[in-house]
């Protein structure tokens, strides 16, 4: 059976001053995330809001620690790329 690691990421864009500057900042960790690791990624929550943005990443395997090391080198990144913006994360499974 297929093991779905859904990894969500909570981001303060504390740099935006407009909606512009905040979707430049969450496009390029999307693009820098989908390519790295070869997850699905989306804006799942405040996209009106300047400075907050919840991002998902997901990927699927037929090995659930395959899974598991995949989300967590993408949590790294994230939060290498995005520092202190990156201010909580969780992640669910779905089996």
């Amino acid at each position: 059976m297929a093991a779905i690691g859904v990894l969500t990421l909570e981001l303060r864009v504390e740099c935006s001053h407009s909606l512009k500057e905040k979707r430049h900042v969450v496009q390029s960790l999307k693009d820098r995330l989908r390519h790295k690791f070869n997850v699905a990624v989306a804006e799942i929550d405040h996209q009106d809001l300047w400075q907050r943005a919840t991002l998902a990443a997901v990927t699927v395997s037929s090995d659930r620690g395959i899974a598991e090391k995949t989300l967590l080198g993408v949590e790294e990144e994230a939060a290498s790329m995005a520092g202190g913006a990156l201010v909580g994360t969780s992640v669910e499974w779905i089996e």
